[in-house]
This record gives structure tokens, C-alpha cells and sequence, in this order.
């Protein structure tokens, strides 16, 4: 868990089972009312962009993704899976 503070171009969050990037966000102070934190958020799936406000402080669910190249091998039915051209390990 993190918060709003924690924030930062490239996060990946967990919001309604999908899987959001951040790609924009700005911190706000209004004058009068607690401030807020406005993104742009990536849906790592299908690429749609969408805008999201927080509250500051606001608890948020942060995912650790990691990018690495991996070669497709075959799809056994219903999954698919990959190689690790380095390392030879197979995922599926």
C-alpha cells in the first residue's frame, strides 16, 4: 500500500482489477479546500487513457511489473507461453 504522495510517472497501479499507468500527474493546492492530485492513467491492456483524481493521502495499491524480452514458444490450449532467450526459462 502507498499513498498519493508515492505518485510518479511510470507507476503501475491496482484500481478495479486493471492495471493503470501512471503517464501525467500534478499536485494542487487550491487556496481554500485540501489538496488533491489529478493523473493520466494507462490501462496496461488495452491502452486507454483515463483521468483520475485523488485526494491527498488517499491509500492506493501499487504492482511491480518487470519488462523484459521474452520469445513466444507455443500455446497449450488456453495459456500461452514464452522464453527467456538468456536464461532459457520457460513461462506459461
Amino acid at each position: 500500500m502507498a499513498t498519493t504522495a508515492d505518485i510518479r510517472n511510470g507507476l503501475v497501479l491496482d484500481m478495479e482489477g486493471r492495471l493503470l499507468q501512471v503517464i501525467y500527474f500534478q499536485h494542487v493546492k487550491p487556496g481554500k479546500g485540501s489538496a488533491f492530485v489529478r493523473t493520466k492513467l494507462r490501462d496496461v491492456r488495452t491502452g486507454n487513457v483515463l483521468e483520475r483524481t485523488f485526494s491527498s493521502g488517499e491509500r492506493i495499491d501499487t504492482v511491480d511489473l518487470e519488462h523484459r524480452p521474452m520469445s513466444y514458444s507455443y500455446r497449450d490450449g488456453e495459456f500461452y507461453h514464452f522464453m527467456d532467450p538468456k536464461t532459457f526459462e520457460q513461462m506459461g
